[in-house]
């Protein structure tokens, strides 16, 4: 059975981490940042190029686990260069035949292996393949943020004076996975893990396959990968930076070898994600470092100046974990003949719409601009919104205690939140106390 360069998914790992092994093998690549085709210089050199094209066209695959190699070489195969379909390129070149290509097309995967190039049709028959093999293994794929959802950096000079303490008590990296605060003093950075987070990439990886995707550059998106995964065990090659993206100041899927119907994304800023709001799940931010406050606007003392941290068994990681948990379970437990047709986009809906199921909400004087983002959020929870009053309505979310609907709600026994209490149910995905945000009337 002959392949092209860009094998179909083994059993047991992902395209872009099979991938990426393979051409490191078979295209003798010392490094990830080292392109394994370069132009070829004279004919002897484009020559030698086509006859590794060939060797790699001869690859078959083989039942095994990863461990045990999933491909072989078939040395005497050959491929007519006439009929390739040209999948992908490196440069110029096709990585199936090595023919020299005119133009580009396609989306390139320099994260996999520099100089990358797949072709629309290549990605397609390549996520398809994934699929197949993912859900016969009951899982999905899952996009991960890096600043703000899985951990916290600033520049050492950004370092607010009642935080230096924390210089002094920074972990070894030279063993990563038993420490959460780090300093790398070749980035002039410090950065902190956020609580759970190494039992939240544990468990979730038993139901996903892991891409981390980052606004910040490669460099900066390698480092906090060792530091989050030192084994290798969670993303492998599915680290993308910003360098990798195909469109300005946005993330897409479109650089990500997942069926978008399977994958949720994890991300603490909406906007990044404007073509794939349906998959995200919004992280609450996590703010350890002052420059961080700073950043986003907050006039308050941070984690580290508080000399205080999130709660590791009650904190975001671990709520968003049963969130997970939950939309896994929905997704492979009903309907199991049609699985490869699910779409988990749709099971996110279903399961975020319980969270305010039964709740009928009036908005008493919000300010203008906020108001439809926060009724939008409450009606993607489940609940109802009004514009008056009536005996079916449980909760007025208001500022200002001195409003008409507000006093109604005092006289009524209705609840009577900050609009808090809806932000913190879209974070948490669950109903929080009424207790913790209401609003009292002064006597």
């Amino acid at each position: 059975m002959q392949m092209s360069a860009v094998a179909d998914s083994p059993v047991h790992s992902s395209s872009s981490d099979d991938f990426a092994a393979f051409l490191d093998t078979e295209l003798g690549a010392s490094s990830p940042d080292s392109s394994p085709v370069k132009e070829a210089e004279n004919e002897d050199d484009l020559e030698s190029v086509r006859i590794k094209r060939r060797k790699i066209e001869s690859i078959e695959e083989t039942e095994g686990s990863t461990s045990e190699g999933i491909i072989k070489q078939n040395l005497e195969a050959s491929v007519d260069v006439d009929v390739c379909a040209h999948p992908g390129s490196f440069g110029s070149m096709c990585i199936r035949c090595g023919q020299k290509l005119d133009g580009e097309s396609g989306v390139t995967f320099g994260y996999i292996h520099k100089g990358l190039r797949l072709h629309d049709e290549e990605i397609s028959r390549l996520r398809n393949t994934d699929m197949k093999s993912l859900v016969c293994r009951r899982k999905l794929y899952f996009v991960l943020d890096l600043d703000h959802t899985l951990l916290n950096s600033t520049h050492l000079s950004h370092l607010s004076p009642e935080e230096s303490h924390l210089l002094n008590q920074t972990d070894s990296l030279e063993d990563v996975s038993k420490g959460s605060l780090f300093k790398l003093e070749h980035m002039h950075m410090m950065t902190k893990l956020r609580p759970f987070v190494r039992s939240f990439l544990k468990e979730a990886s038993e139901m996903f396959e892991m891409y981390i995707y980052t606004m910040g550059d490669r460099p900066y998106a390698l480092e906090m990968a060792k530091l989050l995964d030192p084994r290798g065990e969670y993303f492998n090659a599915k680290v993308i930076s910003r360098d990798d993206g195909t469109q300005k100041h946005q993330k897409g899927l479109d650089v990500v070898l997942g069926q978008e119907s399977a994958v949720l994304i994890l991300d603490d800023t909406e906007h990044a994600w404007m073509k794939h709001k349906d998959n995200l799940i919004l992280m609450e931010r996590y703010h350890f470092f002052a420059s961080s406050c700073r950043q986003f606007g907050f006039n308050c003392k941070s984690l580290a100046e508080l000399g205080n941290d999130e709660d590791e068994t009650d904190g975001a990681l671990a709520k968003i974990l049963k969130v997970l948990k939950k939309v896994h379970c929905t997704f492979f437990d009903k309907h199991q003949e049609d699985l490869v047709d699910r779409d988990v986009r749709q099971v996110l809906s279903s399961v975020r719409s319980e969270v305010l199921g039964g709740c009928v909400i009036v908005f008493s004087r919000i300010f203008h601009g906020a108001l439809p983002s926060l009724r939008k959020m409450a009606e993607q929870m489940g609940a109802t919104c009004l514009t008056e009053v009536d005996p079916s309505v449980t909760h007025i979310v208001a500022t200002d205690v001195g409003t008409e609907k507000s006093r109604w709600a005092v006289k009524e026994n209705k609840f009577l939140v900050h609009p808090r209490w809806i932000e913190a149910a879209n974070f948490f995905w669950e109903k929080q106390p009424e207790e913790n945000f209401i609003i009292k009337i002064k006597q």
